[in-house]
């Protein structure tokens, strides 16, 4: 446990921004699945569930929560699942 007072604002910043940081997180994997599960269902609104899918990964990567490469390789993920599906 810090002694300093500094160093225990550390801590409860550290705290909020973990639980805030945790909540965008948890909003990006339940929006991936449902693309997801929008394209494997073939569903008629998938582009837009993919759409929006992308825009909250790039959403996560302004805020620094996703690294630019990961976020690179989630987007390329679902674009290559759409594609699929509109093919076959």
């Amino acid at each position: 446990m810090p002694n300093v007072k500094s160093a225990k604002k550390r801590v409860k910043v550290a705290a909020a921004k973990t639980a805030a940081n945790k909540v965008v997180k948890s909003n990006l994997k339940t929006t991936i699945k449902k693309a997801t599960t929008a394209i494997e269902s073939g569903a008629s609104d998938k582009d837009m569930a993919v759409r929006t899918a992308i825009k909250k990964i790039d959403q996560a990567v302004a805020k620094g929560i996703l690294k630019k490469n990961t976020a690179s390789r989630r987007k390329s993920s679902l674009a290559r699942k759409l594609n699929a599906s509109a093919t076959a």
